[in-house]
């Protein structure tokens, strides 16, 4: 058929659904309770491997040893399971993971690395003093997530987002973080590409095979994948096949080199202010500040894309505002608790939202149950946390690339043949993909940050909040969508849809996804 001749339905694809098609159960709707039960199982292993990785990057630039890892690593799947249950039940209650953020990294080695800490000479005294300095630092900054959500500025500030400007945002939150996929299973490509492989046959090209009428590949492939490959980098080792490899290769590939078994204890209750009572510097808070916004942005982000995955609504500015307050609280526990790192929204877990098509609110909440479990119970959960990390890099590629997905399904609601548009979300993408590399390059090349000026606090804040990838679209993308001919291109931008998720009533499924549970909303008015 000739294009002249083709109607125009024929070859457009309007939007004629809010939600996206084909998912199993909504963020309201639950699957039985053995199905929710493994579901959550199988979230709780996916949250492993940050839970474990930036303690193992972090603890011992502190002068910790591997039993103060393996007690990190407890004190973050403990707060971990704390922040998701406050999420799903008083935040946005949007199935979300609150967990590690990558984010407070350069504020923490900025910490450590302070003259005043380094000339320590016990290792185990340095170690607990430095905690004190991060908890301290996180206390502090929590305050600007708590007053910034429970005032409903955070909210206010939500109301200039448009479709078109939370393309970039959202998609890079996901693509962004494209260094933890590939490049880490280059370092162990004979299970890493094993694992990738299998995961991606299990959760898409064989996701129609049931047994007893259940989809049991699509619905816990991450569980099956990280089974059958975990026991095969098993059988690698203890034939020893790494015998005469360098050391980094049998840190990457070995299933004996993480040590925490062996140094968990056997039952431990994280409690707050068990390193000792937090200390306090203007310089540090304001570091950590600059994490805690780029925290703020890239939970924005993953809310949208959780959103999208769960089948619910887009998340008024109120909700946004009351999921970031409640974030603040989370990090101000991660403080109490001495966590390292602050937290924010798990991308890993939203991408197997939509990997296993299953949006269930109740199935986060028993995955925050598994975590405090085990955290308790050290020496089971460090069996867990021991998993290499290169299997979770391997599913990253997907589930990142999901959530990155997601970004660019809110074009459909803009107009995609306008210049204008373009222009804002090819600059928005490319300047956050391209800023934030150059500063991971030039910290890998040089050993130290491109911004190195006398003022620690200053080169904390441009560091930070340059390196996150989502953090320079959302800026660029909202700067460019709200002042180039912004108010005579609301329908390219996407407003018209857009309009009644902004407030909480605008839409009857808002309240019905929203609302907060035991009546609590007549203390938290909608706006």
């Amino acid at each position: 058929m000739e294009m002249a001749n083709m109607k125009p339905e024929e070859i457009t694809h309007p939007p004629i659904m809010d939600q996206l098609a084909g998912m199993e159960y909504c963020v309201d709707s639950n699957p039985s309770w053995g199905g929710c039960i493994m579901l959550g199982f199988q979230h709780f292993i996916l949250c492993l491997g940050t839970a474990v990785m930036i303690p193992t990057l972090l603890v011992p630039l502190m002068g910790g040893n591997a039993h103060d890892k393996a007690i990190v690593v407890q004190t973050v799947l403990f707060v971990t399971g704390i922040n998701t249950l406050l999420q799903t039940l008083f935040g946005t209650r949007l199935p979300t993971v609150i967990g590690g953020s990558y984010a407070f990294v350069i504020p923490v080695i900025s910490i450590i690395s302070d003259p005043s800490l380094m000339q320590i000479a016990d290792d185990h005294t340095r170690f607990k003093v430095a905690m004190r300095a991060i908890q301290g630092a996180q206390i502090i900054s929590s305050c600007i997530q708590i007053v910034l959500g429970y005032s409903q500025l955070w909210g206010l500030c939500c109301r200039f987002f448009s479709p078109l400007g939370m393309v970039p945002v959202v998609a890079l939150v996901g693509i962004g973080l494209f260094e933890r996929g590939f490049p880490v299973i280059a370092t162990c490509a004979e299970i890493g590409l094993p694992m990738l492989v299998l995961f991606v046959a299990l959760s898409q090209y064989l996701k129609h095979v049931q047994i007893c009428h259940f989809p049991i590949f699509e619905r816990f492939s991450v569980l099956i994948s990280i089974a059958l490959v975990w026991l095969y980098a098993q059988i690698l080792t203890v034939s020893g096949a790494y015998k005469h490899s360098p050391v980094l290769t049998q840190l990457n590939c070995r299933t004996d080199r993480a040590n925490l078994i062996t140094t968990a204890p056997w039952i431990r209750l994280p409690y707050p202010l068990q390193w000792g009572p937090p200390t306090f510097s203007a310089d540090h808070s304001f570091g950590m500040m600059a994490a805690v916004v780029v925290s703020l942005i890239e939970s924005t982000a993953a809310f949208q894309a959780a959103a999208r995955l769960a089948s619910a609504t887009p998340p008024p500015p109120f909700v946004l505002s009351r999921g970031i307050g409640c974030q603040g609280i989370g990090l101000l526990f991660d403080g109490l608790f001495g966590t390292v790192s602050g937290s924010t929204v798990s991308v890993e877990n939203v991408g197997l939202l939509g990997s296993t098509r299953i949006g269930s609110r109740r199935v986060i909440q028993i995955s925050a149950i598994f975590m405090i479990f085990f955290s308790i119970l050290g020496r089971f959960g460090a069996l867990f946390a021991s998993i290499p990390f290169i299997l979770f890099a391997a599913m990253y590629c997907v589930l990142f690339g999901y959530v990155g997905a997601v970004g660019l399904s809110f074009m459909q609601f803009t107009n995609m043949n306008s210049t204008r548009n373009l222009f804002v979300l090819g600059i928005s993408l490319y300047l956050g993909i391209s800023i934030p590399n150059y500063f991971h390059q030039f910290t890998t090349s040089y050993r130290r940050e491109p911004v190195h000026t006398r003022a620690g606090w200053f080169n904390d804040l441009i560091n930070t909040v340059f390196s996150s990838p989502a953090t320079v679209g959302f800026i660029v993308s909202m700067v460019l969508d709200n002042t180039l001919q912004a108010r005579n291109r609301d329908r390219d931008r996407g407003m018209p849809w857009w309009a009644r998720f902004r407030t909480f009533h605008g839409d009857s499924r808002t309240v019905e996804f929203y609302n907060l549970p035991f009546s609590l909303n007549r203390f938290f008015p909608a706006s």
